[in-house]
């Protein structure tokens, strides 16, 4: 193995036996090679990829696609059916919820304990013993047993061990749910000293704007298989596109991911690159009035499979009603599009949302908060325009658009029909503009020389 690859996994595969009956078990036992007495599950099958040293990368898919079973091989808590994995560097891992801790030792016992089985001496766990305890906030509750402790109090001592023992490969299985908003934040926040340490980063999240912001490169997993791999906004935009297919059509929409993936990477994330390189930003020299560019157009648009509605004719309109994607800084303009019905729904509502190009969702709308605050009913054969009104608040830049609408159909609120990054746009630049980063809150300064 290379040495610039941290992780390294080659047509890894594990497979469960399922018996019907406790007494099948026994028989498998005695049938030396003959009858088979149960049915074989691949939780997974044939995953292979790499992972290069100091690259953060993110695993999604459905509940039960094999991505935890895949995180357990890798630490080997779990042996593979069949494939191999190398690991270059001290792994720490938070696999599940005090995954390694005995729940009759105590919060400290188990840090010492944990920190052992993680390759710490006992001396250098000395030295990081206040560091971890500070940080987990349990205070004095780390002289109890750990049986006592509440789940948040589990997790924030197991996040606590795993990353003050200087991994260079950290995975995590989505732990961090657990816990409230403050401790998340700074667990992320740890994350992210740790990315910049050189660490590399292997975790699992169905939160699709963390893997976006914090990943390189992410996997998607499904029914055990690696379906794709590549820019994370396009990854978890086809997970997405899988999560809320209408039923029966998930397989053909995994079967166009299996077509669209090339064996250099993603077509169509090639395809967004270049789009971004023509059309990033403008320069001083270019106009800097609201205007439109007919060469600025996505190439990474996803489309959901359509589940009783069409939405169609996206486009930014000015004060004036005139076609734009070329916008100022605090102007106010229109994002309209129409909706064809094909299906008679209940409770409509429609939707949209502004994100960056690394897919950081920044803001939107919908037009009602609950299914039966939306539309009562709507007709098949009906077809409705919808415009949703805004500031550009934003800081020069390129920027992208979704569209969606959902409605109740025997009962389920479910997606009728959604286009990510249907639409793109791009924020002018302004010579007195004195904003930084993403948005523009007006911020207003103001000096005084004291002496």
């Amino acid at each position: 193995m290379s040495s610039d690859i941290a992780i390294k996994v080659d047509g890894l595969s594990k497979c469960y036996h399922i018996y019907d009956k406790p007494r099948d078990r026994l028989s498998q036992m005695f049938a030396r090679g003959g009858k088979q007495y149960y049915r074989e599950f691949w939780a997974v099958k044939d995953v292979s990829f790499e992972i290069r040293k100091g690259e953060t990368v993110g695993i999604v898919g459905r509940n039960g696609s094999g991505k935890s079973t895949l995180l357990q091989m890798i630490c080997g808590t779990l042996n593979p059916t069949n494939g191999s994995i190398s690991t270059n560097g001290r792994v720490a891992a938070l696999l599940e919820l005090g995954s390694g801790f005995n729940p009759e030792f105590t919060g400290r016992e188990n840090v010492y304990l944990n920190a052992a089985v993680l390759g710490l001496s006992k001396e250098e766990t000395d030295s990081r013993y206040e560091d971890i305890v500070a940080f987990s906030e349990i205070g004095d509750f780390i002289n109890q047993p750990v049986k006592t402790y509440s789940s948040g109090m589990m997790v924030r001592l197991a996040f606590s061990v795993a990353i003050n023992v200087d991994p260079q490969i950290l995975i995590v299985d989505e732990a961090l749910s657990v816990g409230d908003e403050l401790f998340q934040r700074k667990c992320y926040s740890r994350i992210e000293e740790i990315k910049s340490a050189g660490a590399t980063i292997l975790f699992v999240s169905h939160s699709g704007a963390a893997i976006i912001e914090l990943c390189d490169r992410a996997i998607l997993m499904d029914s055990g298989e690696r379906l794709s791999v590549g820019y994370p906004k396009y990854i978890v935009g086809c997970y997405q596109k899988i999560l809320y297919a209408p039923k029966g059509r998930a397989e053909l929409i995994k079967d166009e991911i299996r077509r669209a993936l090339g064996l250099e990477g993603d077509p169509k994330e090639v395809a967004l690159d270049s789009s971004l390189e023509d059309s990033s930003c403008a320069t001083e020299s270019d106009s800097l009035k609201e205007s439109y560019d007919p060469d600025l157009k996505p190439t990474s648009t996803i489309e959901y499979a359509e589940n009783g509605a069409c939405i169609s004719d996206t486009q930014i309109i000015n004060s004036a009603g005139r076609l734009i994607n070329n916008l100022e800084r605090r102007g106010v303009y229109k994002y309209r599009y129409k909706v064809a019905f094909d299906k008679a729904v209940t409770g409509v509502r429609f939707g949209m949302l502004i994100k960056t190009t690394s897919g950081i969702e920044l803001g939107g709308a919908h037009t009602a908060n609950l299914a039966q605050d939306g539309v009562t009913f709507v007709g098949s054969g009906q077809v409705y325009n919808v415009e949703f009104s805004f500031t550009c608040n934003l800081n020069p830049g390129v920027y992208f658009l979704n569209a969606g609408v959902t409605g109740s159909i025997d009962g389920v609120d479910v997606y009728l029909h959604r286009l990510l990054d249907v639409q793109m746009f791009r924020v002018l630049p302004d010579s007195k503009n004195l904003a930084t980063a993403i948005v523009d809150f007006n911020c207003v300064p103001e000096i005084e020389c004291l002496i």
